[in-house]
């Protein structure tokens, strides 16, 4: 499965409004997870077992708790048993159609 998420912490007394240090303590315990993953401006997405998804995301989450009084969690999934590797077969699919309309 593939999971985009989103996760920021809200109430953390900031004048300039940043979430950048919440953000990237989530995004180092994705990375450290071992897990295919790749985040852009808006959402990391990682692939794996439902699980193993989910527990990374728990401790992202958790992770970004230290930095507010509260958090958003915006997640989408994309549940396709007996797939994998589609974090880029996905991508290259779609540009290889856009070189075929082309």
């Amino acid at each position: 499965m593939l999971v985009a998420f989103s996760v920021a912490p809200s109430g953390t007394g900031r004048s300039d409004g940043s979430v950048h240090d919440a953000v990237a303590a989530a995004v180092r315990i994705v990375r450290e997870s071992g897990l295919p993953n790749q985040t852009d401006s808006m959402f990391t997405t990682i692939e794996g077992e439902w699980d193993e998804v989910f527990a990374v995301i728990k401790d992202a989450t958790d992770a970004v708790a230290e930095y507010g009084s509260r958090v958003s969690l915006v997640l989408k999934a994309d549940i396709r048993p007996g797939y994998s590797g589609e974090l880029t077969a996905k991508v290259e699919r779609l540009e290889a159609a856009m070189e075929n309309d082309g």
